[in-house]
């Protein structure tokens, strides 16, 4: 029997081919209008309290993560493009993105990270929630969006 393959995530320094792909496949999967240039994820990755993650498996990228500062709501960040290739679903790996991303956010200062979605991502929402998400109002103009979310990531005393 082989060992299962293990999963690695990595916090980008400067985007790649991977990276690229995987968000343009999350935006085809959800079919995304609002897209994102290459040029702005650059941007997200050299910003403060900002960043993108991949996570592999072996040695293929197959999932990410986009934690970009939110300028309206003072220490806030914003988890954007949570995204796992179906053939690497059930891995825990989308568990593994959001915990690298939250302990950035958490050792960037940031006390609450926001999420929107849209109803039929159920599966995504459910997950958002089993980890401490919960509703708010919206904070932002996505037209797509039906669902708004946030968390308390501040460290406890």
């Amino acid at each position: 029997m082989s060992e299962p393959e293990s999963v690695r995530v990595v916090r980008l320094s400067k985007s790649s081919d991977d990276a690229l792909r995987l968000i343009e496949e999350y935006y085809e999967a959800v079919s995304v209008v609002q897209r994102d240039t290459p040029e702005a994820i650059q941007n997200i990755i050299d910003a403060p309290c900002s960043g993108v993650w991949l996570a592999y498996l072996g040695e293929k990228a197959v999932g990410c993560v986009v934690l970009r500062k939110l300028a309206s709501i003072p220490f806030a960040g914003e988890c954007k493009r949570l995204y796992v290739q179906p053939s690497a679903r059930g891995r825990r790996i989308a568990d593994k993105l959001l915990d690298a991303q939250e302990d950035f956010a958490r050792g960037s200062s940031l006390r609450w990270i926001y999420l929107d979605s849209y109803d039929d991502l159920k599966i995504a929402i459910a997950l958002y929630r089993k980890r401490g998400y919960v509703s708010c109002k919206r904070y932002n103009d996505n037209p797509q969006a039906t669902v708004f979310l946030r968390k308390n990531i501040a460290p406890r005393p």
